[in-house]
């Protein structure tokens, strides 16, 4: 994989990696603290009888009133601001109009254009209260992720993170999605490199080493963790992903950029809440 430098790619995807300056790290803050702060504000949303709609359009206001326009909205022919992925809904849920129930898990994914530039992050709600195998289902999911997020840092590969999530997952007996990857960001919401949840292997069964880590390169981090087997499918609407044997499914992801020393999260909960058990309704 060949990298170039960000600035004389103009916002085009080259299929080349990006090397973003000093100073692209600031609206990369922005966009990321916009989409972290949203998926904040929809916190206390979550809760039975709400509808995703509801949550979607919530999104979609918070954006304009930000000055910021929704990514997903429109992408590809996506017809709504947010994804709302629920229990075995791996990724990529459409809102709609079915009221959340009791006991519910559900990814909120949430990416904003601010400036030109692309936060975007997602996290896992739960509905009231969850049973057990769900929340531990969660907690690995978060772990997961801040394993391949700890694994950044100049001199590493792209096959770092995908080990260390993968290692961590499976020894909890749970399985991680291949069907799906991270991706680079920046001024483009999709560009290079992927960033797979799993150890790689080339054509001879030799671990694939990846791209190597370099400072300015941007991207998500996003792994998708089922309580059951790892395979899924898309149903006929072309954009909701199941797990196929209807097994729970987690998610989290934040957007990351690789600094001189190690990585910087542009995604972080500005209000601490980083995952379900952080929220605690005020009485």
């Amino acid at each position: 994989m060949s990298f170039v430098d960000a600035a004389q790619a103009h916002g085009r995807k080259t299929g080349q990696i990006k090397l973003h300056s000093a100073a692209d790290f600031e609206p990369m803050r922005r966009a990321g603290w916009l989409a972290a702060e949203a998926l904040d504000l929809l916190t206390p949303m979550v809760k039975p009888g709400v509808t995703t709609a509801e949550l979607d359009q919530f999104a979609f206001q918070f954006g304009m009133d930000h000055r910021a326009y929704p990514a997903p909205l429109g992408y590809r022919g996506f017809r709504k601001s947010i994804c709302t992925s629920i229990n075995h809904v791996v990724c990529h849920g459409i809102p709609d109009n079915k009221p959340l129930r009791h006991g519910d898990i559900v990814n909120i994914d949430v990416t904003f254009i601010l400036d030109g530039w692309h936060g975007d992050s997602s996290r896992m709600y739960i509905v009231g209260e969850a049973p057990r195998r769900a929340e531990r289902l969660i907690e690995v999911t978060y772990e997961a992720l801040m394993r391949g997020v700890a694994a950044v840092k100049p001199g590493a590969t792209t096959s770092d993170i995908g080990a260390a999530i993968q290692s961590f997952a499976e020894g909890e007996r749970c399985s991680v999605v291949r069907d799906f990857c991270g991706h680079g960001l920046g001024q483009l919401f999709h560009d290079e490199p992927n960033i797979l949840h799993y150890q790689p292997t080339t054509q001879n069964g030799k671990k694939d080493p990846g791209a190597p880590l370099k400072p300015g390169m941007f991207f998500t981090i996003e792994p998708m963790i089922n309580l059951g087997r790892a395979p899924v499918k898309v149903l006929p609407d072309g954009w909701t992903a199941v797990t196929r044997d209807r097994s729970l499914s987690a998610q989290f992801e934040h957007s990351v950029g690789v600094t001189e020393t190690g990585v910087e999260i542009f995604t972080l909960s500005p209000r601490g809440l980083h995952q379900p058990s952080d929220y605690r309704p005020q009485a």
